[in-house]
């Protein structure tokens, strides 16, 4: 169970990568925007991932 509270940062690494996708495509002048839309909603995840664990967390108590 130790591992799924640190799950939420994969997203955060995934945003990462897929932002630096998207700036790779950007100076080859190709479509960057699906990269850049997938890094949004990994940070998107990421903060709704770690606030319901929180939330878990806080019933279980």
């Amino acid at each position: 169970m130790k591992f799924l509270q640190y799950i939420h940062y994969m997203y955060l690494i995934m945003a990462v990568l897929f932002v630096y996708d998207g700036i790779v495509r950007v100076q080859n002048n190709e479509n960057s925007i699906l990269s850049f839309l997938f890094a949004a909603a990994a940070v998107f995840m990421f903060f709704f991932r770690r606030r319901f664990s929180e939330k878990i967390k806080n019933n279980n108590k």
